[in-house]
């Protein structure tokens, strides 16, 4: 591991709508290259707002958020738009796979979006990334006829397209059953120990959490233990 990648320092946030309450009190911790961290806590006590805000998505917030040794504080909604392409791999709870297209195609995705690689070039990755997860053969099959399993492991191949520094996961095993979740846990600590690849993963799974590099335990909007 060698350098942060991930900063957060003194970030605060405010829900003003009816009254102002503090949903996030003086956050600050760091994520290092090749880290795989969890956070956990009741339901309520800030997680995914905490999320939002580390994923660039929400920019309503005080003090500091820097991402590759750059602030994000200022910027404009275009830049943080790449920042979030290019920097960042999101999974989530629910896959949120384009039935209207093919497995390859749902991948290639943000990497045509951002632009940076030929249309082949862009294939040749998903068709890497999708060797690394055990799915190639089903490049070519609609999102609908794969398992759940099979869909968060294509959700994870289209999260690694860009060579992101970091994937957030917002409860990325949430909808699965033990032996799905174990397959995604699996993948993301070999995506850690054998990639270099940061995680971030917000989680109510305790044992997962408990195997990985660090958690970082949340109660009403504070870090309780870190």
């Amino acid at each position: 591991m060698d350098g942060k990648i991930l900063e957060a320092k003194g970030v605060s946030k405010y829900f003003h709508d009816p009254i102002t309450i503090q949903v996030l009190k003086d956050i600050n911790f760091s994520i290092q290259r090749g880290e795989f961290v969890s956070v956990i806590g009741k339901s309520g006590c800030g997680k995914s707002t905490l999320l939002y805000i580390l994923s660039t998505m929400d920019t309503d917030y005080e003090g500091e958020l820097l991402i590759d040794g750059i602030t994000m504080k200022g910027k404009k909604e275009g830049d943080l738009a790449r920042v979030r392409n290019e920097k960042i791999g999101f999974v989530f709870q629910f896959h949120y796979l384009l039935n209207e297209f093919s497995v390859l195609r749902n991948v290639m995705l943000p990497g045509l979006k951002l632009g940076k690689h030929s249309e082949k070039e862009v294939e040749q990755r998903a068709y890497e990334k999708l060797k690394i997860l055990g799915i190639e053969s089903e490049a070519l099959k609609w999102p609908n006829q794969l398992s759940g399993g099979q869909k968060q492991r294509v959700a994870i191949a289209r999260a690694l397209i860009n060579d992101p520094l970091i994937i957030m996961g917002d409860e990325p095993t949430g909808n699965l059953d033990k032996k799905n979740s174990e397959i995604v846990f699996n993948i993301f600590q070999e995506l850690a120990q054998v990639y270099n690849q940061s995680l971030l993963i917000v989680t109510h799974d305790n044992e997962f959490a408990l195997r990985t590099n660090r958690i970082i335990e949340m109660e009403d909007g504070r870090i309780i233990r870190m």
